[in-house]
């Protein structure tokens, strides 16, 4: 049963991904390859070089055609998006991130058929859950869990052609079974790449391969009173009735009791915390893992220091 929070996240994940699919269908954000510019927001987004060259435009106007069409443009994004992860982190993966709400679909799918949420988890994870009920693998699963692999890996791949390709040309000749043979090249490739990804390395990319993600946690580790997750240590002892709740629903499988720069790949999904909080459903104080910033999350960054981890 999916808490407050995390029923906010799926509808901003779900969100975000039909959005990604969507965008280039109508023109909201896409490189044409065909037409060699951007389209953004239905506009045509060029940076009149080609003026340039046809001399229609002198070399000043250019120059400030090209500051305020591509640099300040890509400036402020990356600005705002650095920022933003300097302050609350990982928002983005954990948030609204289209292959990190994949990786998560595969994980509940692939513990639900064998168990473990990923291939290579050592060992099976509790049948019981934070909030009381009990879920028993079961091996038809893995046949959900290889279609949705699949569907998955289709979608991503036809998804990313469209952003370079004329997404009412793709469509149209995907329907029709007409696709170039570049096209076909294209998906075939894509598809069972992404297959192997989303199969046996979704976690391995999430962790060392996504630059996104990689800048991110860059830029959180360097704000010690940014946004982090922090264990409540004083009152570890009411953590042993608990199953380990909080590291066994962490999708990236991090241990979330522990100090941030051993979280360097949180994604702030909070999926810990809701964890914890269904298991301390009769403590008070709910939670013993919660979110804070600003100066409550300056220790946070160091070790504790004689109060040990009775739960971990």
């Amino acid at each position: 049963m999916r808490t407050k929070v995390q029923l906010k996240r799926f509808w901003f994940q779900s969100g975000f991904f039909i959005l990604f699919i969507v965008a280039p269908i109508f023109d909201l954000f896409r490189y044409d390859l065909n037409d060699g510019h951007f389209y953004l927001l239905t506009f045509h987004w060029t940076l009149g070089l080609d003026l340039l060259q046809q001399g229609l435009m002198g070399p000043v106007e250019a120059a400030v055609n090209l500051l305020l069409r591509a640099f300040l443009p890509l400036f402020l994004v990356v600005g705002a998006f650095l920022y933003s992860a300097w302050r609350w982190g990982r928002l983005y993966c954990g948030w609204l991130c289209p292959h990190f709400s994949v990786v998560e679909v595969i994980n509940n799918l692939m513990y639900r058929a064998s168990g473990k949420p990923s291939l290579w988890e050592k060992n099976p994870l509790p049948e019981l859950q934070p909030d009381g009920s009990s879920i028993k693998p079961n091996k038809i699963y893995w046949l959900v869990t290889l279609f949705s692999v699949l569907l998955f890996s289709f979608t991503w791949a036809v998804s990313l052609l469209t952003y370079l390709l004329p997404p009412a040309e793709i469509y149209s000749n995907l329907f029709n079974a007409e696709l170039t043979r570049n096209q076909f090249v294209f998906i075939s490739v894509g598809t069972f790449l992404l297959t192997i990804e989303f199969t046996f390395a979704r976690h391995f990319f999430c962790r060392y391969a996504c630059a996104v993600g990689f800048f991110q946690s860059l830029a959180w580790m360097a704000n010690r009173r940014a946004m982090v997750v922090t264990f409540d240590r004083k009152q570890s002892s009411l953590c042993k009735k608990c199953n380990n709740a909080c590291d066994n629903s962490c999708p990236m499988r991090l241990k979330p009791r522990d100090i941030k720069r051993r979280m360097f790949n949180c994604t702030q999904c909070g999926e810990c915390i809701s964890a914890c909080t269904q298991q301390q459903g009769n403590n008070p104080d709910q939670s013993l893992i919660v979110w804070i910033d600003g100066l409550d999350a300056l220790h946070q960054s160091e070790p504790p220091v004689g109060i040990p981890l009775k739960g971990k």
